[in-house]
């Protein structure tokens, strides 16, 4: 079968109103968390993804019964007898890391490989693991394999990030929701994804404080019953929509979204000179008519600085915007492998180490690229709607993981773009 591609003709403005979908890295760990409720999980606003398809591979793998009608997802997990997921589901998304906590906490037993996912350097999970052994895990590696074991089962204790990893935290909250005793989480990851995890777990009868603040206090309990539950809207899918209107000099109304959790992206989009705007309880305006500047620095940083996610987004704007800027990401190691795609399409952008400048153009041109990853696909599409003639996007699978249906949504509001 051949590679499927998404074919864009560049130079059309896009305006109208965008839907914006459940959150991908909320309700990852929201359905490994479905694993230790012994009921129900309906979790309604579920994206159509590749990775949450994955997931739910898991959940079968696990012997719980799952079901999808639109965008609810229905999990039973009552009858749930195995505790071993499979290497070829473990590689397919790195977020399967999420069922190591959800997993023990349910049966003090797991066995697993190292999770896939995206190439953008190390991201070691020795904070997860030595996490869960303070919490009484047992790992053992054999023939490529970790075996997890709770041999006086899961306590409660005192963890002190060394960095307030998003992972990390909430492997630790679904470890720590049925443990004995109490567990605090110092430096703990603040993302909204956080909180929408504890709030799940906490109508399924957690006891979570702190959420969505470097310290968190669990209080275990004895079992977890089902609960429903919505996922919250995804901030950078909101993010890469802005982008599209921004470098398209377009304007779009964002509905069904969070504009509490965009506070550091928005400063960016006005110092370009957007004009952005919030009204009612979801919804968001960009307009992007006026004569727009490239903003001079843009500096990633953990939750609630600016999202390392929404850097390769904000490089496809920036590389056609008057002026220099600069990129400076402190997450990621190897956070600028889409620049030299974007390159491709005529972008001037020079990469070392975790800096990056990019030198605005007055156009780009269409070219034949290739995805790198989940966000820099995303990049690639942002320019692509931009560029003079047909861009020509490979590996679109990345984007898949992360994106329900991205031409759809985008040719609803004057994109030409198709799937081929």
């Amino acid at each position: 079968m051949a590679e499927q591609k998404l074919i864009i003709e560049g130079g059309r403005r896009l305006e109208g109103e965008i839907a914006v979908q459940g959150a991908k890295n909320s309700v990852l760990p929201l359905l490994a968390a479905a694993v230790l409720c012994k009921g129900t999980a309906v979790l309604h606003n579920c994206p159509r993804l590749s990775d949450a398809d994955a997931a739910l591979r898991i959940l079968n793998c696990l012997d719980c019964k799952c079901s999808r009608e639109m965008s609810t997802v229905t999990v039973n997990a009552e009858r749930m007898t195995s505790n071993e997921v499979s290497t070829q589901l473990m590689r397919e998304m790195r977020s399967s890391i999420f069922f190591l906590g959800a997993i023990l906490g349910r049966t003090g037993y797991c066995k697993w490989s190292m999770p896939g996912g995206c190439e953008l350097g190390p991201r070691p999970i020795d904070l997860h693991l030595g996490a869960l052994m303070k919490m009484g895990v047992d790992i053992k590696e054999e023939h490529g394999f970790m075996h997890c074991t709770t041999p006086k089962g899961i306590h409660g204790a005192k963890i002190s990030l060394a960095f307030p990893s998003v992972g990390a935290t909430e492997n630790i909250i679904l470890a720590a929701v049925t443990a004995k005793g109490e567990t605090e989480i110092h430096n703990a990851a603040r993302e909204p994804e956080i909180v929408d995890l504890s709030n799940f777990l906490n109508k399924c009868g957690a006891r979570i404080k702190g959420a969505g603040s470097g310290a968190i206090v669990i209080e275990g309990v004895k079992e977890l019953t089902g609960a429903e539950h919505s996922v919250i809207p995804d901030r950078i899918v909101t993010a890469t929509y802005m982008c599209c209107a921004g470098i398209t000099r377009g304007e779009l109304v964002l509905s069904k979204t969070s504009y509490r959790d965009m506070s550091a992206v928005f400063p960016i989009f006005e110092q370009m000179g957007c004009s952005v705007y919030t009204y009612g309880e979801d919804c968001i305006y960009i307009n992007a008519r006026k004569s727009m500047k490239a903003p001079g620095k843009i500096i990633t940083h953990v939750h609630p600085g600016f999202p390392t996610d929404a850097q390769p987004l904000f490089m496809a704007m920036t590389a056609t915007l008057p002026g220099t800027t600069v990129f400076v990401e402190n997450i990621f190691e190897n956070r600028f492998r889409h620049a030299s795609e974007l390159n491709r399409l005529g972008a001037r952008i020079g990469a070392e180490g975790r800096v990056a400048f990019v030198e605005g153009v007055g156009h780009l041109s269409g070219a034949e690229v290739e995805a790198t990853d989940l966000r820099g696909g995303a990049a690639l599409v942002t320019a692509g709607l931009a560029a003079e003639g047909v861009t020509r996007i490979g590996k679109i699978f990345h984007i898949d993981r992360g994106y329900e249906n991205i031409e759809d949504v985008l040719r609803s509001v004057g994109a030409s773009i198709k799937r081929n």
